[in-house]
């Protein structure tokens, strides 16, 4: 695997298991008055960050976004909605890896 794809998918690791975090204590304050909800961005400065080389990846820090009042009621449908994205997206990073340990183990043991 290449610099650029390793530093990238541990960030949207990183990124992901923020938000994952933040959406349960969401989920878990739903009925919570005056509770505002946090979301987690990362995936657009990853992208520009991706153009720039793996050091520029390394620098991405998720942003954690407390909202206001003008958002609204916390709507836990689409809590659970994120939280189950988030798991999906995770899944399929963590597989991507494992597939590519399949590879390594794979050229380690001569094909067998």
């Amino acid at each position: 695997m290449d610099p650029i794809s390793a530093a990238l998918i541990h960030k949207a690791l990183e990124g992901l298991n923020q938000r994952f975090l933040f959406t349960s204590q969401n989920i878990a304050n739903a009925n919570t008055p005056d509770y505002r909800p946090v979301r987690v961005t990362f995936e657009d400065e990853l992208a520009r960050a991706s153009r720039q080389g793996a050091r520029a990846i390394e620098a991405v820090e998720p942003r954690i976004i407390t909202e206001g009042e003008e958002a609204g009621a916390l709507r836990l449908d689409l809590e659970l909605a994120t939280a189950s994205q988030t798991a999906a997206r995770y899944r399929a990073l963590i597989d991507i890896l494992g597939r590519q340990m399949a590879l390594h183990r794979s050229v380690v043991m001569g094909g067998r």
